[in-house]
This record gives structure tokens, C-alpha cells and sequence, in this order.
């Protein structure tokens, strides 16, 4: 595809980019979407249907910490009844959430949980140079995100895998670059997977069963990304708005009940950390118009070049969490922590199921 061409096709998909050709990182130019900060709010309504005494529920906020691309968290709440409430953490990752609870099932257990927080759409120049100023990472940190966890293995065909999709690339970016490109072309997205998945990688390798939503495939980048020795992680959170880059189905406004996302980065030194998301780009070749697009449709082309490298911050993340226990909880821990999670005396609650459990999540957009 000559140069020309590219630009028309990705501006089909709203947005221009300055590329010499398709399937390799691009410079943005311009995008016809909002370049500065914006403001939200996002507010979780739950009320606790289980007749069983001694309610918990663990609600994912943002991050409490500002980034260059997500800010000024500010999150209230109230509780129902006799309960209680306060924010607290998740040890291992700072995964933050607010804890509630109701040791009395009579009293009416309800809670409204309200953030505020600002996002602008992220980008990391790939194609320049190391950048002695670009953001760092401690190696406390690093190593962290090097490790395995339950579900996501480091070793064995996770490892066998890793190696057969870098043989031959030099450094991390190209790595990743492998890694990310082999997940885009052999992962499918599936409608019928509830939620997000869960992401078991060993699993979907040993089964060669690649199929699932974006906590399966962005979570089969992150391991592959690790047992490659290049720090990575998932990023957990939530769309709050709708795609201004002219895709449908990577954006959502109003009731945000079920349109929790897993996103993915890695590190590579002199650029920080670098935003991906294969999921997305399977996601366009589900959902858009007309459905099952070809992977070399424009559409899905524009889509995989940006989201190596840029996130469009119509989402707000909560956490980097695997393996996290619940402060309090009398059951094991989660696998990750995006939904709304809860427990009574007759077990745990059925996170993925809103409308038993019950919640509804709602966002909206504030005036600047």
C-alpha cells in the first residue's frame, strides 16, 4: 500500500497518520478528536438482592495516583442502612477500591459510589529516538511486571511460544512489536465469552483455543511480553464515552454497566511505558458495520497501527491487579479486580451478572 493511499484509508477510520506503510507504528498528525483534558463521572448504583447475612462488596475506583494521561480522582460514596464504608487497597499491585459492609441482611444494603477524574488520549512517539526524558520506572517496579502470576505463566509453552514469535528481533520494541502482531493475527474475539474472559494464557496455548474477549488476548500479549523478559501489564478499567476516531464498538456513554476493558502496555526504555491493545483490533473485525471484517479491511488496518502505541482515553483505569485479594473477603482471591465484586454468608456473588447481583454503572461527561 503506497503512502496515499494509507492516509485515505486511515482517515476513513477518523483519524491521520503519517506512516510509510501499513503494519508498522505510526506518527498521528492531527487527529480530528479532543487534544486536551476532559472531565467525568462515573457512578456505580448497587443494591444487594442475596439474603445472606454479613455483606461485602468491593467496588474498582481509579487510579488514585495522576499519570500523564489520567488525573484528579476524587471518589464519594454512600451506604444504605447500617453499613459502612471506606477506601482502602489491595496488597501486591496498590490496586484501590472501596470496601462496604452490612452485617445485618435486614437493613437495607444499598451503595452509590461516585469518581470524578480527568483523561486525555495517549500517544508514545515510536518512531523517534530514545528520549533520555521519557518516563521511567523503578526496577522494583520493573521486575514486578516481569513475574508470573496464576494465570498468567511465564514458563513452559507460554515460554516455548514467546520465543518462536521473537526469533530474530532485536530489543524490546521490536519484540513487542512480534508479539503484538502475532496476537492480532491468531487470537478471534467471541461474542458468547462472558465478560471479559479471564485470561488463563496456558490454557488458550495448550488448547490452541486463542478465542475470548479482551481480558483473554490483551492478557496472551502481557505473558508472551514477559516470558519475552519485557516488562508488561494489563491495565483494567472501564469505557466512559464514545469513540470520536469513527468506530462504534470501542466506545460507550451513559449506562456503562457492561463495557468494563482490559487494556495492555509494556516497557521499553527511552520511551516508558507503551500502550497497546490487540483486543480492540480484534474487536473491529467483530463489530463493526457490516461485521466480520477482513483483517486487511481499512478499518481494522487504521485500527492496528493506532493501538500500537496509543490509547484513546475515552476509558478510565482502574488498576494493573492479578491475583487480588479482597480485603476482608472470606473466599479466595479474584483474578483480577473491573467489576463490581461482592460476598454473604451463602458465598460469593456473581460479578459478571448485574442484574441478580445488582448494579448499574452510568458515566457521563462534565463541562470544562
Amino acid at each position: 500500500m503506497d503512502r496515499r493511499t494509507f492516509l485515505r484509508l486511515s482517515s476513513s477510520a477518523g483519524v491521520v497518520y503519517a506512516s510509510g506503510f501499513a503494519g508498522m507504528p505510526a506518527r498521528a498528525a492531527a487527529p480530528p478528536v479532543t487534544s486536551g483534558w476532559r472531565s467525568f463521572e462515573l457512578t456505580a448504583e448497587i443494591q444487594v438482592l442475596d439474603p445472606g447475612a454479613h455483606t461485602r462488596i468491593w467496588v474498582p475506583v481509579p487510579y488514585a495516583q495522576d499519570t500523564p494521561y489520567q488525573r484528579a480522582a476524587q471518589t464519594t460514596w454512600q451506604t444504605g442502612g447500617d453499613g459502612s464504608a471506606q477506601l482502602t487497597q489491595a496488597a501486591g499491585y496498590d490496586v484501590q477500591m472501596l470496601a462496604a459492609q452490612w452485617p445485618d441482611a435486614r437493613s437495607p444494603r444499598t451503595l452509590t459510589v461516585s469518581s470524578r477524574f480527568q483523561t486525555r488520549n495517549r500517544r508514545v512517539d515510536l518512531l523517534g529516538p530514545p528520549s533520555a526524558d521519557a518516563q521511567t520506572e523503578s526496577r522494583e517496579s520493573l521486575r514486578r511486571y516481569l513475574q508470573p502470576t496464576s494465570l498468567l505463566p511465564t514458563d513452559g509453552i507460554v515460554k516455548q511460544t514467546a520465543d518462536l514469535i521473537t526469533r530474530g528481533k532485536q530489543g524490546d520494541l521490536a519484540k513487542a512489536r512480534a508479539i503484538y502482531d502475532w496476537v492480532v493475527v491468531n487470537t478471534c474475539r467471541t461474542a458468547a465469552t462472558r465478560g471479559c474472559g479471564i485470561g488463563d494464557v496456558r490454557y488458550m496455548l495448550t488448547a490452541n483455543d486463542l478465542n475470548g474477549k479482551c481480558a483473554d488476548i490483551n492478557s496472551l500479549f502481557v505473558a508472551l511480553a514477559r516470558a519475552s523478559g519485557i516488562p508488561a501489564r494489563d491495565a483494567y478499567g472501564l469505557r466512559v464515552a464514545d469513540s470520536q476516531l469513527g468506530y462504534k464498538s470501542l466506545g460507550k456513554s451513559g449506562d456503562v454497566t457492561r463495557a468494563q476493558h482490559c487494556r495492555a502496555e509494556f516497557y521499553a526504555s527511552g520511551y516508558g511505558w507503551v500502550p497497546v491493545d490487540p483486543a480492540d483490533v480484534r474487536k473491529v473485525m467483530l463489530e463493526e458495520s457490516p461485521g466480520d471484517l477482513p483483517i486487511t479491511h481499512p478499518k481494522v488496518r487504521a485500527a492496528r497501527v493506532m493501538l500500537f502505541g496509543a490509547w484513546e482515553m475515552n476509558w478510565v483505569a482502574y488498576n494493573h491487579g492479578h491475583d487480588v485479594a479482597l480485603p476482608g473477603a472470606q473466599h479466595g482471591p479474584v483474578p483480577f479486580l473491573m467489576y463490581p465484586n461482592g460476598e454473604t454468608s451463602d458465598g460469593r456473588l456473581d460479578s459478571l451478572d448485574p442484574d441478580s447481583f445488582r448494579y448499574r454503572l452510568t458515566a457521563r461527561q462534565l463541562a470544562a
